[in-house]
C-alpha cells in the first residue's frame, strides 16, 4: 500500500510516515518546507511543493498510479500566530486543502485522510468531549480546521471523495527511535513550557487554579505521538471498513481521562533528575479549563487505545530534545 502524505516532513505527517513504514506502507511526502523538515523527507519518495499546485499534485500521481489515501496533515498551526495572520491561515489551511481536494479528485484519489484537532470543541463544564460535542473554535487556527471538516463532508456528500477526520489534543514524545521529532526548541504547550523551565533552573507557573478539576489546574489530553501515528495506520488499513456506508466519519483519539496541569508537572518530575519547582499564577487572558475526550469511537473502529504512558512521552520528549540541535536546522 502506498499512501501520500502532505506535510510528511513536519512533526505529526513525519512520525505517521514512519509508522506506516514500519507496518509495510509506503509513504510519498509532499512538503512546502515553510516549517518543515528536509531531513524528515531524507530516504522517501519526497516532493518539495504546495498542496494547491496542480503540477506537482500531478507530478505526484503519475509518478505513483498506486496510492490509495492521502494523509492530510500539512497545516499552519500555532494558535497566536492565526490571531495575528487569519487572513494567511485561512489561505493556507482553508483555500489550500480545498484546492488539493480538486486536485486529488482529478487524479482518481478518493480516500482522504484528515489529521484534524479537538481545540474546536465546546466542552462540558469537567472538560470532557465526544465527537458529538458542539464546536466552539477559540482561534482562527482551530476554526480552520472546522471549516475544512465541515468543506470536506460537503464535498463527499456530492463527489466520490471519502473522509475520515481524527481529531486528537495534545501530542507529545517523539518517534521512539528518534528519526524525528518536533521543530522547535521550546514549543508553547505546558511541557514545553516545563522542559525549557528544567533547563533554565526557572520556576514553571501553573496559571490558573480554580477550574473545576481534580486539583484546581487546567485539563489536557496528551498522547503520544507514535500513538497517534498508529492511529493513522490503522485509519488507512480499515478505511473503508469504518466508514461502513457513510462519506465522512470523525473519530477523537485521547486518554478518555485528561491530564491536569499539576499531574503534568508531577509526571514531569518522576521523570526527571532535578524536579522543576511551581508557583501558582492568576488565569491568563484566554485561558480556558482545557478538553479531553470521553469517546472509546477510536478503539470501537480503530481497534485503537493509547500503548504509551505519560511518563514515556515526556521522556521521549526529553531525549528528542537532547538530539534535537544535531537533527534539525532553524
Amino acid at each position: 500500500m502506498k499512501v501520500l502524505i502532505t506535510g510528511g516532513a513536519g512533526f505529526i505527517g513525519s512520525t505517521v510516515a514512519s509508522a506506516c513504514e514500519d507496518a509495510g506502507v509506503t509513504p510519498v511526502i509532499l512538503d512546502s518546507l515553510v516549517t518543515g523538515q528536509r531531513r524528515f523527507g531524507s530516504g522517501r519518495h519526497f516532493y518539495e511543493g504546495d498542496i494547491a499546485d496542480a503540477a506537482v499534485i500531478d507530478k505526484i500521481f503519475g509518478d505513483h498510479h498506486d496510492i490509495a489515501a492521502v494523509v492530510h496533515c500539512a497545516a499552519l498551526i500555532v494558535v497566536p500566530e492565526s490571531v495575528l495572520e487569519p487572513v494567511r491561515y485561512y489561505e493556507a489551511n482553508v483555500a489550500k486543502s480545498l484546492e488539493l481536494v480538486r486536485h486529488l479528485l482529478r487524479n482518481g484519489c478518493s480516500r482522504l485522510l484528515f489529521s484534524s484537532t479537538g481545540s474546536f470543541y465546546e466542552p462540558a463544564p469537567d472538560g470532557s468531549v465526544d465527537e458529538d460535542s458542539p464546536l466552539a473554535p477559540e482561534s482562527p487556527y482551530a476554526r480552520t480546521k472546522a471549516v475544512c471538516e465541515g468543506m470536506f463532508a460537503d464535498i463527499a456528500a456530492g463527489t466520490a471523495l471519502r473522509v475520515v477526520s481524527l481529531r486528537y489534543f495534545n501530542p507529545i514524545g517523539a518517534d521512539p527511535k528518534l528519526r524525528t521529532g518536533l521543530q522547535t526548541r521550546y514549543p508553547t504547550h505546558a511541557l514545553g513550557k516545563l522542559i525549557e523551565a528544567h533547563d533554565s533552573g526557572e520556576p514553571f507557573q501553573v496559571t490558573g487554579t480554580d477550574y473545576a478539576t481534580r486539583d484546581g489546574s487546567g485539563i489536557r489530553d496528551y498522547v503520544h505521538v507514535w500513538d497517534l501515528a498508529a492511529a493513522h495506520v490503522s485509519a488507512l488499513t480499515a478505511f473503508d471498513k469504518i466508514l461502513g456506508g457513510a462519506t465522512s466519519i470523525a473519530i477523537n483519539l485521547g486518554s478518555g481521562t485528561g491530564t491536569t496541569v499539576r499531574e503534568l508537572v508531577a509526571a514531569f518530575n518522576g521523570v526527571v533528575d532535578e524536579p522543576v519547582t511551581t508557583i501558582d499564577a492568576p488565569r491568563r487572558p484566554g485561558d480556558v479549563i482545557g478538553a479531553f475526550t470521553r469517546s472509546n469511537r477510536a478503539k470501537q473502529l480503530l481497534g485503537w487505545e493509547p500503548r504509551h504512558s505519560l511518563a514515556e512521552g515526556i521522556a521521549d520528549s526529553l531525549r528528542w530534545s537532547a538530539v534535537r540541535d544535531s537533527v534539525v536546522a532553524d
